[in-house]
């Protein structure tokens, strides 16, 4: 972790990525990229020398017409005091159930992308 957080720093003060007051919202799967993003993000801020806050947002595509559980992510919000939301969509349904598509990977790849930018905007 130490040499993630090294690279990380060096990232974004090199390209002036964050500044004082950011608000980062970080888009959370549930994966270990996206969570070793954040808790990078949140290590990094007791040191970087930059205020700036985060959020994890999470986009449900409720699959067979359920919500997931995020309970895990939830809590590993909590432990750290990042606020965590999550938004149910109906994007499984319209690519599986509406639309019956055969190569599923790039419609849904577009309209997660464009869902995820709603929620960062929203939040």
């Amino acid at each position: 972790m130490q040499q993630l957080l090294g690279y990380l720093r060096k990232a974004i003060v090199d390209y002036n990525m964050i500044r004082n007051g950011d608000k980062i919202a970080v888009g959370v799967s549930g994966g270990k990229d996206s969570l070793v993003l954040l808790e990078g993000l949140f290590r990094l801020k007791r040191f970087i020398g930059i205020d700036y806050t985060l959020i994890a947002i999470t986009l449900d595509l409720c699959f067979d017409g359920k919500p997931s559980d995020f309970s895990d992510i939830e809590e590993f919000c909590k432990n750290r005091n990042i606020p965590f939301v999550v938004k149910l969509s109906n994007i499984g349904e319209i690519i599986f159930d509406i639309r019956k598509e055969a190569h599923p990977c790039s419609l849904c790849a577009r309209m997660r992308r464009g869902a995820l930018h709603d929620m960062a905007i929203e939040n």
